[in-house]
């Protein structure tokens, strides 16, 4: 009877391989689900946050009922693996990167997996023979993401504008502006890995009031948005005083240095213009004849004198 189950179970492993992926969505909490039939196959759409402990489900019967369970996970960045196990405690993990088959015999049997991340996103196909009948699931599992968020004051085309940016998130993140009349300007960056960056930037036009100018970001990861304030004491023209005074002590820095420069360059050409102070070096074989020639005048000199005496 026991070989006719195992026979059975082949029979079904096979035609496992022959399910269909259906389509996938993210929702706004750590662990949801969306159920749905196709084909006899329960379909199910699940998101949890980030680093979060996952725990899915593959049938409703306790583990004493079950004869075995067999998950096949295709993951979005990594190859497909298994995970399986039957009620003599035989399995089989050629996942090994965490994930683990727990059970308890009064209790459901889950697979489990660890610390969430975005690698552990793909589709767990779940097949759970027990007495009497089997169930088959396939859970489309998503990651959320919260990103990170900045806002701040730029120039474009000479003009001032407000910068609000939501970077890496999953899913995408929606900013608002309190000043909802203005122009914005929304981009949104997938990346390869999944995650999204959206900016948002809003111009400031002539005469509007930045003292209370923030932005909001939703995320599903977070139970409340987030509120981000731009500060500016008294509105554009301050943003470009501010501007034009950073401007002029640069010049400032600029012509400083320069007469700096200009100065040291005229001390060292003064240096090389004036005379050399060292006195000449005379050749003694020059002088020598000079010498003899100063001590036979003197010689002539002294005779003379000795005549006359």
């Amino acid at each position: 009877m026991r070989d006719m189950m195992w026979i059975y179970a082949a029979f079904i492993l096979l035609l496992s391989e022959a399910w269909s992926l259906g389509p996938g969505t993210n929702h706004n909490t750590s662990a949801s689900f969306n159920d749905s039939s196709i084909g006899g196959d329960v379909v199910r759409h699940s998101a949890f946050n980030e680093g979060s402990d996952v725990d899915l489900t593959c049938s409703n019967k306790t583990w004493n009922e079950t004869l075995y369970v067999i998950w096949t996970i295709q993951l979005k960045y990594r190859n497909e693996c298994q995970i399986s196990l039957d009620d003599r405690g035989r399995g089989v993990d050629t996942c090994k990167d965490g994930k683990s088959l727990t059970y308890t015999s009064s209790t459901q049997s889950y697979l489990h997996i660890p610390d969430f991340t975005n690698g552990d996103e793909g589709v767990y196909k779940c097949e759970s023979v027990y007495k009497g009948g089997s169930e088959r699931y396939e859970i489309n599992v998503a990651i959320t993401v919260p990103p990170r968020t900045s806002a701040w004051f730029d120039q474009q085309d000479n003009k001032m504008v407000a910068v609000c940016k939501a970077e890496k998130g999953k899913p995408a993140a929606n900013i608002l502006w309190s000043h909802a009349g203005n122009i914005s300007d929304v981009k949104t960056l997938s990346e390869p890995d999944g995650f999204f960056t959206v900016e948002s930037r809003l111009k400031i036009s002539e005469g509007m009031d930045t003292e209370n100018l923030s932005c909001a970001i939703s995320h599903p990861y977070w139970r409340e948005e987030k509120i981000l304030e731009l500060k500016l004491t008294k509105g554009p023209v301050t943003w470009l005083c501010i501007s034009a005074a950073a401007g002029l002590v640069f010049l400032a820095a600029v012509v400083f240095f320069a007469q700096k420069k200009l100065v040291i360059l005229r001390q060292c050409q003064q240096s090389d213009s004036s005379p050399s102070k060292t006195a000449p070096v005379v050749d003694v074989e020059e002088v020598e004849p000079y010498a003899s020639y100063v001590q036979r005048v003197n010689s002539i000199y002294n005779s003379s004198a000795d005549l006359f005496t």
